[in-house]
């Protein structure tokens, strides 16, 4: 009797069981065992295409039976080595070798396998791709408002409808959706990108898959990723030429004569993949070579448009390859990992103009967020022109500039510093300033007038006060002018500050560059009245960090932190009312080591 050796490609696209169906297949039929073995592999690593495969043999298993059709696992089973070595055909080999020793003819879709059977003298049924002449079932959620389809199993579907910045999560159907459907969709889906150029699988991790299929991204997860079977897929709703925003003649101007290092910056799904895409077109229309850095690929750019992804999972590789064809632009999308922020100053630095996507809620976090990922010198290098986009249209716009010269309310000019200046694009009003001051690197809001020099003043005085701590927990701070100080100590920390024959209050000087005039102050208390106000918080430890969480609404202001009465430091609570010590800091260490409970520490917000 005749035989058929399937292998893996044409289980999983399911050929093997619309033969069977349709009645088509009438001789024995053989599965190896290496097959079997390879797909179980997947499917213990969590990988959609394991599941989907053996899914399909338990369908052909039953079609067999009911068709009165031999079925049999034959072959050896593959060791360890071999199921690692699959990807360079060892798997494939295994299976070419059953059909020999079965004088059998081999079923494939992989074109590769086919042509390597062939010349083996093999007898080879090759399955040539089809074009899919049903449409997918995930497209019936989609209609010309819908950006994005969620579905999880023993949920409703949802769909999020409307317009970046401006849309609802609405529920599309009453009807609960079961792990069978969800399995259904996705085979479809795997199948669909498998027989079409217009699917690729980006992303392929234990419980996690990614599919650029057309304009559609589609990822899907299950357990032990996600607790179910979901499947999440976003569409463009929207594909808008760069003329469309109504930018100012000035912003065209410098998009199309001097600007190279763009940061696109937003909320998530403000517009910002969208503009990207207008600008990659604009470039690409005014005849340069325009390549995109994307995982996955799913940004709606011209057909001469060339979409890089990650090569052997990493940009870096990406890059290498990248400035070998020497592209004009290069379009980055998404920059968020650190090693991501290298690779994007490394290809700007190396002259290729570079436009970035990067998450953000404010229009200064774009910048902040390259801070500590380059040298703060480096950043007007790399980025020239930030643009905040919010609610789909373009909200801020800033230039970026490097000058050295003494920040905005110093006069001195042994002061003097590089300094990134920030200014508003459109009206060359310089908005912030970034510089070193001491040992950090601190963005100070610059406004006119006194305000800015009070601003200043008010910096000064707090990293002053941190010097003079140590000497009196709580020292009152007076800046008279650019160059004089008045400091109010405790009169038993008086001695101690000035050190013997003025050393110490010299040796002060000199580090701070003003004069200090020390005076007892009049109060004895711990916290001064005025000095700030005691909070709660929540106190929580892991190996290496004291957590400190306070109410959000204190988020970005000043605390002071004090043990028994005693100051301990200064910290700036974060995003979410955070405060985060390293145990291995002075801070953590001294907490550590005078704190019993909580009830020992106090934490003062400093009045503004």
């Amino acid at each position: 009797m005749p035989k058929i050796v399937a292998d893996t490609s044409v289980i999983i696209n399911g050929y093997i069981t619309k033969q069977l169906e349709s009645k088509s297949i009438r001789d024995d039929l053989i599965i190896p065992m290496a097959a079997l073995d390879e797909l179980q592999a997947q499917a213990s690593q969590g990988k959609e295409q394991g599941f989907v495969g053996l899914e399909e043999i338990k369908k052909i298993q039953k079609l067999c039976q009911q068709n009165n059709i031999p079925i049999q696992f034959v072959g050896q089973r593959p060791g360890l080595d071999d199921i690692r070595l699959a990807k360079h055909g060892r798997i494939d080999a295994i299976i070419k070798d059953v059909a020999k020793q079965q004088s059998a003819t081999l079923y494939t879709a992989d074109y590769v396998q086919g042509l390597t059977a062939e010349a083996e003298g093999i007898s080879v049924f090759y399955q040539r791709p089809e074009k899919i002449t049903s449409s997918l079932e995930f497209l019936r959620f989609f209609d010309n408002t819908t950006m994005s389809v969620h579905l999880k199993e023993n949920n409703p579907p949802f769909a999020k409808k409307g317009r970046p910045g401006a849309f609802d999560l609405v529920k599309i159907e009453e009807k609960i959706l079961d792990e069978q459907y969800l399995e259904l969709i996705t085979t479809q889906i795997l199948e669909a990108s498998k027989i079409s150029n217009a699917g690729t699988i980006e992303i392929s991790k234990s419980g996690a898959l990614v599919i650029q299929y057309a304009d559609y991204r589609i990822a899907i997860t299950r357990p032990p990723f996600s607790e179910s079977h979901e499947i999440t897929i976003v569409h463009p709703t929207t594909k808008m030429a760069l003329d469309q925003y109504g930018l100012s003649e000035k912003l065209m101007d410098r998009l199309s004569d001097q600007a190279e290092g763009i940061i696109i910056s937003g909320p998530p799904g403000s517009g910002k993949s969208t503009l990207a895409s207008s600008i990659a077109n604009f470039y690409a229309a005014k005849g340069n070579v325009v390549k995109t850095f994307e995982s996955p690929r799913d940004l709606q750019v011209d057909k001469n448009v060339t979409q890089y992804t990650k090569l052997e999972g990493s940009f870096e590789n990406s890059a290498d390859i990248l400035l070998l064809v020497r592209p004009d632009y290069t379009i980055f999308d998404e920059v968020r990992q650190r090693d991501d922020f290298r690779v994007f100053a490394d290809l700007r630095l190396a002259g290729v103009g570079m436009v970035g996507v990067v998450h953000a809620n404010m229009p200064l976090d774009g910048i902040q967020r390259f801070i500590g990922k380059i040298e703060l010198g480096m950043i007007p290098s790399v980025i020239d022109t930030v643009v905040f986009v919010k609610d789909g249209s373009i909200a801020k716009v800033y230039d970026l500039e490097l000058k050295v010269k003494v920040p905005s309310g110093m006069v001195e000019q042994d002061l003097a510093r590089p300094v990134i200046e920030i200014a508003d694009f459109e009206t060359g009003t310089l908005e912030y300033e970034i510089y070193t001051f001491g040992e950090e690197n601190v963005i100070v809001p610059v406004t006119e007038g006194t305000e800015t020099k009070s601003g200043v003043y008010k910096l000064a005085t707090e990293k002053i006060k941190e010097t003079i701590r140590r000497f009196d927990p709580n020292p009152q701070i007076e800046v008279l002018s650019d160059n004089n100080v008045r400091i109010k100590v405790k009169k038993d920390a008086i001695p101690s500050l000035i050190g013997k024959g003025g050393t110490t209050i010299n040796e002060m000087e000199k580090i701070l560059h003003v004069h200090i005039d020390v005076q007892e102050k009049d109060s004895q208390e711990p916290f001064s009245e005025g000095s700030g106000h005691g909070i709660s918080f929540d106190f929580s430890e892991s190996k290496n960090t004291l957590l400190f969480e306070v109410n959000k609404r204190y988020s970005g202001q000043l605390a002071e932190l004090y043990v028994k009465d005693q100051y301990v430091t200064t910290a700036r609570v974060a995003r979410h009312g955070k405060i985060k010590l390293s145990k291995r800091s002075d801070a953590g260490k001294a907490l550590s080591r005078s704190a019993f409970s909580k009830n020992d520490i106090d934490i003062m917000i400093k009045d503004s």
